[in-house]
């Protein structure tokens, strides 16, 4: 081990005086704001002050130096209050404030600790710099006394203090009242307070102090001796990380220092590496003692897990243990806003986008006042844009963006001159806004009172009276109208206006604004939807139109039976409502469904739907509760659920060719039909093509085969569900005299085999139209050829089905 260097006595740092003269010494030299500074119009920063750690008793000074067109005055803010004139402080020539004794809280006397803003103006305006913190330097008792420790020769012991400070204190150590060696490799201070020692030896042994200071005080922790035995048995032992890394966060330009220590039997392999599998570098990258990892001037991209792991040498055997480190970054500017000059009545847009970890947050300063969205001020993405609409006078200012995080803050100024221009026209006068429909409003203005010569045009601006400024649009006029009908408006809602004229040399003041409020009209019909619930139960569904509330409105629901003349109804549900539930329904029974919306104004049409349970209370016939009793029952039905399965598949491939096989077959067949039905009669009725007859007509016989033979509707089912009008008896029954006219009030319902419905017939029956009531003919969906169109279920004709229809002779 080195020879100990001889321990001189412990004195307190040197006074700050020398510096702080050297300080002053060098802004006085700074030239005064008002010295060689005219070549800029501008008023900007070229010194601000910076954070410092005070002494009590002793000066501090201030930096801050100026640019811009002289005349220039700077004051102080602390907190945000402009500081009075005292002996206590001096506002020195260049700027800079000297305090002249830092001073606490204390007998009544106000603290010099706080924020400091220097705050300079000239005739174009206003700016202020960033804030400086000023804190009084402090040194607390240790809260962490390093502990007595035992270790074998060969082994690791470490020791530790903690202790807090402003500034951050130096670190030392001492053994039996002697500063560390630092040049021995077996002993390595890190700069949080801990000294770890390897390769223990005798010598070693002692007593051990930590030694904390800085400008404000000295510290000296409790003793801890630290006894080496003897050499260690030898035997194998199992790595083992006695210290790991632990969470930092820094601020860039500062060093990192990850700790590390392992010991076991032989001696461990200390790595590192991220969890990210990101490389480490070698850049500003050492390894400290025998595992510390210390990084030097550490940026955003250090920000990461580490992990430390102590690899048995030549084994896969590993501990690991690891830390996050994350590093911020104080608020810089990527794009400074930039001064401009505009013509009054246009719009002035800044932009300034900072970054910084975490994100900073942007305000904006005019002469110094925050300013906030509103009136024709709009802020825009995170307040990165500054907007002004409509510039005037009154905005020609200095404007500042500031950003500020965690890190630190940072400023950037520009200046808004607004070109006003000899000879601009007036405010348009008497603007005046009248409602002419639900969507539509009749905007009306004159002339303005002088400079009324060069208007080309002029612009109306209009938005929501509830909208935010930054939602306005605008649109152009001519100059000779005095007028202006906006539309595409939404009904009952209230617009704001207003006007300006525009010369070739800029526009006008902005005129007065009016608000005007659309005429209301009766809402749209609501969709609707209907879900079968059950046998007996129905769910109606539409959307939600939260507007109907606002409006003294909702939905009104109706319900009947299709065969019964009057509703049930109206049930009102309020417009937040998006569904209601029928229930106690007759399964056997066709319901005609009826929503519509209304408001004060009126109700909608209405949006009918119509229903049958039929299916649903058929399906649950045919699936009864299951009985499962046994798992081994619940096997066996499922093992025959998959046979029955299997021939069901099987069955339909066969019915599938099958039908493919007679459709085509039919289609050959109707096209035969349809030319002899369209060619001149060859012969008496008696011997011609029955072709034609199938085509035309079915005749009383053969409609019962037909009907035995393919099967193209049920009539039964169809006839339970809409009885014909007009016939008494049990369902099923035809009508007696097929020829009676049908009334034109009531809806009929009967059924067509697709094959015996032609474009002839249509023609026919269409001739012998006696009413205007519907008739409506429901084909079967699976008879072969539709005439009508694909997926086409439903045909309007005026002749019941049950009367044949036969072409023209």
């Amino acid at each position: 081990m080195a020879a100990p260097r001889t321990a001189s006595p412990r004195r307190p740092p040197a006074p700050r005086w020398p510096r702080l003269l050297l300080s002053l010494l060098l802004l006085l030299l700074l030239p005064a704001p008002s010295e060689g500074l005219g070549h800029s119009a501008e008023l900007a920063f070229a010194v601000e002050p910076s954070d410092d750690v005070a002494v009590p008793g002793q000066p501090v000074v201030l930096g801050c130096k100026v640019e811009g067109t002289p005349p220039v005055r700077i004051t102080w803010r602390k907190n945000g209050v402009e500081l009075a004139e005292s002996t206590h402080s001096t506002l020195l020539a260049n700027g800079s404030l000297l305090i002249h004794h830092f001073r606490l809280e204390r007998g009544g006397s106000p603290s010099d600790e706080g924020d400091y803003e220097c705050v300079a103006q000239n005739r174009f305006g206003l700016v202020v710099s960033r804030k400086a913190r000023i804190q009084a330097a402090t040194m607390s008792d240790f809260h962490v006394h390093p502990q007595a420790t035992v270790g074998e020769e060969g082994g690791v012991a470490r020791f530790q203090c903690q202790i807090h400070g402003l500034p951050k204190p130096l670190i030392t150590w001492e053994k039996n009242r002697v500063p560390i060696d630092t040049d021995n490799e077996r002993y390595t201070l890190l700069p949080k307070g801990v000294l770890q020692i390897t390769g223990l030896r005798a010598e070693d042994s002692g007593v051990f102090h930590c030694v904390a200071s800085n400008i404000a005080s000295v510290r000296i922790s409790h003793g801890a001796r630290l006894t080496v035995s003897g050499s260690g048995s030898g035997a194998y032992k199992e790595p083992t990380i006695l210290v790991g890394p632990e969470n930092l966060t820094l601020t860039v330009h500062q060093t990192a220092v990850l700790e590390c220590v392992a010991t076991g039997n032989p001696r461990p392999i200390v790595s590192w590496s991220r969890l990210d599998g990101r490389p480490i570098g070698v850049e500003g990258i050492q390894v400290l003692g025998t595992g510390n990892l210390i990084i030097s001037d550490v940026t955003v991209q250090h920000s990461g897990v580490y992990v430390c792991a102590a690899n048995r040498p030549g084994t896969r055997v590993r501990r690991t243990a690891q830390g996050r480190l994350v590093v911020q970054a104080p608020a810089e500017f990527v794009q400074h806003p930039q001064s401009i000059s505009r013509p009054a009545g246009t719009t002035a847009m800044f932009t300034c986008q900072a970054q910084g970890e975490p994100p900073p947050h942007v305000t904006w300063l005019k002469n110094g006042q925050v300013l906030g969205p509103g009136g024709h001020v709009r802020l825009k993405n995170n307040n990165s844009t500054l907007t002004i609409s409509g510039i005037g006078p009154e905005d020609e200012a200095i404007y500042q963006c500031v950003a500020e995080n965690s890190a630190g803050s940072s400023q950037a100024s520009a200046r808004l001159t607004v070109l006003w221009a000899e000879g601009l026209p007036g405010p348009p006068r008497n603007v005046q806004a009248v409602s002419v429909s639900s969507t539509e409003v009749r905007v009306s203005w004159s002339e303005p009172m002088v400079n009324t010569k060069e208007i080309i045009g002029y612009v109306l601006h209009i938005r929501k009276a509830a909208d935010p400024p930054e939602l306005e649009y605008q649109e152009a006029v001519s100059k000779s109208t005095f007028q202006h009908l906006v539309g595409d408006l939404e009904p009952s809602t209230a617009y704001s206006f207003y006007i300006k004229a525009y010369t070739p040399r800029g526009a006008s003041s902005a005129s007065m604004p009016t608000l005007a409020s659309t005429l209301g009209e009766a809402p749209a019909p609501p969709p609707l939807s209907v879900r079968v619930l059950g046998s007996s139960s129905l769910q109606l569904l539409w959307e939600p139109w939260p507007r109907l509330a606002q409006h003294e409105g909702g939905f009104k629901l109706f319900y009947r039976p299709a065969s019964k003349a009057s509703f049930t109804g109206p049930i009102l549900l309020p417009g937040t409502v998006s569904s209601y539930n029928l229930s106690q329904l007759d399964p056997r029974v066709v319901y005609e469904v009826k929503l519509l919306a209304y408001n004060q104004h009126g109700d909608s049409n209405a949006t009918v739907r119509f229903v049958s349970l039929r299916g649903a209370s058929e399906r649950t016939a045919l699936s009864p509760p299951c009985d499962c009793r046994k798992e081994d029952a619940a096997n066996q039905t499922s093992t025959t659920g998959i046979v029955i399965g299997i021939h069901i598949g099987v069955t339909c491939i066969i019915f599938c060719v099958l039908f493919l096989l007679f459709g085509q077959r039919g289609r050959v067949l109707l096209c035969k039909d349809v030319e002899n039905q369209l060619s001149p009669p060859q012969g008496p009725r008696s011997q011609r093509d029955p072709g034609i007859l199938a085509l035309n007509g079915v005749g009383r016989g053969e409609r019962g085969q037909l009907g035995r033979g393919e099967k193209c509707v049920d009539a039964k089912e169809l006839e339970q569900l809409f009885p014909p009008a007009g016939v008494v008896g049990p369902p099923g029954s035809r009508p007696t005299d097929p020829t009676a006219p049908v009334p034109c009030e009531e809806t009929q319902l009967s059924t067509l085999p697709l094959q015996g419905f032609g474009p002839l017939d249509r023609r026919a029956t269409e001739a012998k139209t006696p009413c205007t009531g519907p008739v409506a003919a429901l084909l079967p969906l699976d008879s072969g050829p539709n005439l009508l169109g694909k997926g086409q279920v439903t045909q309007l004709s005026e002749a019941p089905a049950a009367q044949p229809a036969h072409s023209g002779q």
